[in-house]
């Protein structure tokens, strides 16, 4: 594993090849039941997947939380627990160089899946509803 990996692969690369392999497999069994399935709900699964939670939003809404959470407890119960957002905001900048931190391999075995992971079940079901492919810049 090299020291700043690709950006679109930084997730996957630092996360377990067996919890990768599960989460595929659980998208793969999920575009395979929308086969043969009315287009309206290929096109409601496409919203749903639109609302979806990545494992960048995830990440965030965790560190900003429990940091939230330390300032808190820092000003109520103890000053000591000011480390908490500090904690916070180092595994959230480890995450944006290396795409691991602790809560990113805790999310990742409860199957939040990556930008990346998302798009790859949303073109197999465009493909399935005879949808062009969305261009996204």
């Amino acid at each position: 594993m090299t020291i700043i990996p690709k950006t679109t692969t930084r997730v996957e690369s630092s996360t377990e090849p067996r919890v990768n392999e599960r989460i595929r497999r659980q998208a793969q069994a999920r575009v395979a039941r929308f086969r043969g399935a009315p287009r309206e709900r290929v096109l409601k699964r496409l919203e749903e997947l639109d609302c979806e939670w990545d494992i960048e939003r995830t990440l965030e809404a965790n560190a900003a939380a429990v940091s939230l959470l330390g300032l808190w407890l820092g000003r109520r119960v103890d000053r000591r627990w000011y480390a908490l957002p500090a904690v916070a905001a180092a595994f959230l900048l480890q995450h944006a160089v290396q795409g691991w931190c602790p809560a990113a391999e805790w999310f990742r075995r409860l199957g939040v899946r990556t930008p990346r992971e998302i798009d790859e079940e949303r073109r197999a079901l465009e493909g399935l509803a005879g949808l062009q492919p969305e261009r996204r810049l």
